[in-house]
C-alpha cells in the first residue's frame, strides 16, 4: 500500500510540474512578446556607429562562421545589449570576407587586429575563404596582427596569416588536429529489446553504423582516415608556410611533444614561442601600448579602432538593380522535405528558390552554394529538377561547394553544368539507406503482444511489429533501386559508365581534390570562382550578385524565438537536474537518437553523411 500512495504521489507531482512549468511557458511567451515589440521600435530609430578618421579593424568575430544565417534572434540581441555583452551570434562567410576586402580599400582603415578569441570552431574550407580575403588586405600594404590570450585551432589558423602573433605569457596554441567520433548504441539497443532494421547500398556508407555497430567499420575507418589526413595535412601546410617552419614539428609525436614540453618545464607558452607559433609573449598593457603606437591613441588608454561589427554596416553595395543578374541560392544544413526556413534545406522552398530565379528576366545565371550533409532523398531530387528546369531555360547553373556537399549534397549538384570544388571541400558519399526500429520483444517482455488482421501483407506495419522478411525484401529493393538511379545521375551527368560511377559511389567521402581526379567536379575554386565561372558561361560583360532569400518577418521571429524559449525550459526540466559533467553526454545522446526523427523522406529513403558533419576539431 505504501508503494502504492508513493506512486500515486509521484504521478501528481508530476502533473504539478507540468502546470508550473506550462504557467511559466504562458508568463515568459507574453513578456517576449512584448520586448519584442520593444525592441523592434528602438531598433528601427537606431543610429548608425560612426567611423573614425583613422582606425584599425578589429576582427572580433563572435558566434559560429555559417554560411546564411539562420534567423535574426532580437531578444537575445536586446539581452546582450543590456548586460554590456557582445552578442552571441551567427556570421555570415560572405559578410566577413566583403568587410575585409572593403576595409582593404578604406583610406581610414589603416591595419587589421585579428582577436578571434570568441570565434566558434570552423571548417577548414571557410576558414581559407577568409583567410584569402586576410591576404589581400596585406597586399594592400596594410599591417595585420593577431592577439590573444590562448589559441584554439580555427583561431590559430586565421591567426598565422598575420604579420606578428602575440599572445599572453600564460596563455597556449592548441592544436588537436581533425576526427571523427560517434557514440555507437548496438548493445544498448539489444538491451533495450529494440530491433533495428537497416537497409542500404554502398560499402562506406556508414551512417547506419551507430545503430548496428558497437564500433567503427574497417571500410568506414579507411574512408574516414584518408580525408581526414587530408585535411590535416592541408592544415599544417598552410600554417607552416605561414609560420616559415617545419610542416612535421606541427604533428610531433606524442613522447616528443612531451620531452618538448618538460624542456621548458610545462609552460605551454613558452614552448609555443620556441615551436614559431607565436612571434611574442606579451601582457595586455604592454600589447595595447604597441598598438597604439602603431594605430594611434584614441585618448581612452587604447589604440585607434573599429569592431567588426560596427564597421560591417558601412558597407554597402551601391550598385543600381541590373538586368544582368547572377543569382545565388544557398542550400545550407540537412535536406528535408517541404518547405523549411534557412540553416534547414527544404525540398519545396529551395526548389522554390530556384524557380524564382529561373523565372526572373534578369537573372541570367544561378550559382547553387552547397553547405549540405544531405538528407532526404525524395527532397533532393526536387531541387535537383530546378536544376534542370534552369539549364533549360537557358540559365547556366553553377554549383559552389563549400566545406560540405556529401551524400544529398551531391545529388542536387550533380547536374549543373559546371561544379566547383575547394580542396578540403568533403563531397561524395554517393549511396542510398534507411533505417526501422520496431519494439515488439520489448513490449512482449512487458505482456504486451500485437495481434490482428489486414488486406494486404503491408498492413499494420509499423514500430509495435516485427517485420515481415518479405515486406523487409521490398524496402532493400526499393534502397537499390534509389541507389541505381543515384548512381545514374552520376553517370549521366559526369560522362562516366555506370560501372565508373559505381565504383566511385558506395558511400564512400572524398575531398575536393581526390573528388577532381575522379571526375565528380569540375574544377577546384572557391566562391569567387564560381561567380566568374558562372559570368563567362552566361557571357556577361557586366553584373550584380543577387541573393535569393526569403528574409523572416518581424511576427515569424519572434515565433521562433518562443520555440526556442519553450524547448530551452523543457531541456532544463529534463536535463537540470544532472550533474554537469555528464550533461554534454545525455545531450549528444538525445541528438543521436533524434536525428533520424528529423527526417521525413515519404520513401523513408535517405542520402546523408554522418561522419562528414561530425568532425572534430
Amino acid at each position: 500500500m505504501k508503494v502504492i500512495f508513493k506512486g500515486i504521489g509521484k504521478i501528481f507531482r508530476a502533473i504539478w510540474k507540468l502546470i508550473s512549468f506550462t504557467r511559466q511557458l504562458i508568463l515568459n511567451l507574453f513578456f517576449l512578446f512584448f520586448i519584442g515589440i520593444i525592441f523592434f521600435a528602438f531598433s528601427q530609430s537606431g543610429e548608425k556607429p560612426s567611423l573614425p578618421e583613422k582606425a584599425a579593424l578589429v576582427l572580433d568575430l563572435s558566434g559560429p562562421i555559417v554560411e546564411q544565417r539562420t534567423y535574426i534572434n532580437p531578444v537575445d540581441q536586446l539581452t546582450s545589449s543590456a548586460l554590456g555583452q557582445p552578442p552571441v551570434q551567427e556570421n555570415v562567410l560572405f559578410d566577413i570576407v566583403d568587410t575585409i576586402r572593403a576595409a582593404s580599400t578604406d583610406n581610414r582603415i589603416t591595419g587589421l587586429v585579428l582577436n578571434l578569441k570568441g570565434m566558434a570552431e570552423t571548417n577548414l574550407t571557410k576558414l581559407r575563404y577568409i583567410a584569402k580575403a586576410i591576404e589581400e588586405f596585406k597586399q594592400a600594404g596594410k599591417p595585420v596582427y593577431a592577439v590573444g590570450d590562448n589559441y584554439k585551432q580555427s583561431q590559430y589558423y586565421l591567426s598565422s596569416y598575420a604579420d606578428k602573433v602575440f599572445m599572453s605569457p600564460d596563455g597556449g596554441v592548441l592544436l588537436t588536429g581533425y576526427g571523427s567520433y560517434t557514440l555507437y548504441y548496438k548493445s544498448l539497443l539489444e538491451k533495450l529489446d529494440i530491433n533495428t532494421h537497416v537497409f542500404r547500398v554502398g560499402t562506406y556508407k556508414s551512417f547506419v553504423e551507430p545503430y548496428t555497430r558497437d564500433s567503427m567499420s574497417d571500410a568506414a575507418r579507411e574512408a574516414n582516415t584518408t580525408w581526414l589526413n587530408q585535411l590535416w595535412a592541408a592544415y599544417t601546410t598552410d600554417v607552416a608556410k605561414n609560420r616559415h617552419i617545419d610542416v612535421a614539428s606541427l604533428t610531433p609525436e606524442l613522447s616528443s611533444f612531451v620531452e618538448q614540453l618538460k624542456s621548458v618545464k610545462g609552460d605551454f607558452a613558452k614552448l609555443s614561442l620556441k615551436m614559431g607559433l607565436i612571434d611574442e609573449l606579451i601582457t595586455r598593457p604592454a600589447l595595447s601600448q604597441k598598438l597604439i603606437e602603431e594605430f594611434g591613441s584614441d585618448g581612452e588608454n587604447s589604440f585607434n579602432q573599429i569592431s567588426y561589427y560596427d564597421y560591417l554596416p558601412t558597407v554597402f553595395n551601391t550598385d543600381l538593380p541590373s538586368p544582368n543578374q547572377v543569382a545565388v541560392v544557398v542550400a545550407s544544413g540537412a535536406i528535408v522535405d517541404g518547405i523549411q526556413r534557412q540553416g534547414t534545406v527544404g525540398g519545396d522552398s529551395t526548389a522554390a528558390l530556384l524557380r524564382e530565379a529561373r523565372l526572373d528576366d534578369n537573372v541570367k545565371a544561378v550559382i547553387l552554394r552547397v553547405d549540405s550533409p544531405g538528407g532526404s532523398a525524395f527532397a533532393s531530387e526536387v531541387i535537383r529538377n530546378e536544376v534542370d528546369a534552369l539549364k533549360l531555360a537557358g540559365k547556366p547553373v553553377v554549383v559552389s561547394m563549400s566545406s560540405l556537399a556529401a551524400s544529398g549534397g551531391y545529388w542536387i549538384s550533380s547536374s549543373a553544368d559546371k561544379i566547383l570544388a575547394q580542396p578540403t571541400t568533403i563531397t561524395g558519399s554517393i549511396g542510398i539507406f534507411a533505417i526501422m526500429t520496431t519494439f515488439e520483444k520489448g513490449l512482449e517482455n512487458m505482456g504486451i503482444y500485437n495481434d490482428g488482421v489486414g488486406t494486404t501483407p503491408f498492413s499494420g506495419v509499423g514500430v509495435t511489429r516485427k517485420l515481415p522478411d518479405g515486406v523487409a525484401e521490398v524496402f532493400q529493393l526499393g534502397i537499390e533501386h534509389g541507389y541505381q538511379r543515384f548512381i545514374g545521375l552520376v553517370s549521366q551527368y559526369r560522362n562516366m559508365s555506370l560501372e565508373e560511377a559505381d565504383k566511385i559511389a558506395q558511400g564512400r567521402v572524398w575531398t575536393g581534390q581526390d573528388a577532381l581526379k575522379l571526375g565528380l567536379v569540375d574544377q577546384l575554386g572557391d566562391f569567387d570562382d564560381a561567380i566568374a565561372t558562372a559570368v563567362e558561361l552566361a557571357k556577361l560583360d557586366s553584373y550584380e550578385l543577387r541573393w535569393m532569400e526569403e528574409p523572416l518577418s518581424p511576427a515569424e521571429m519572434l515565433l521562433q524565438e518562443f520555440a526556442s524559449e519553450a524547448r530551452t525550459q523543457l531541456m532544463s526540466m529534463v536535463f537540470g537536474e544532472l550533474p554537469a559533467a555528464i550533461q554534454p553526454i545525455t545531450q549528444q545522446v538525445v541528438t543521436d537518437l533524434t536525428t533520424l526523427s528529423n527526417f521525413n523522406d515519404p520513401k523513408g529513403q535517405y542520402a546523408f553523411c554522418l561522419n562528414c558533419s561530425n568532425i572534430e576539431k
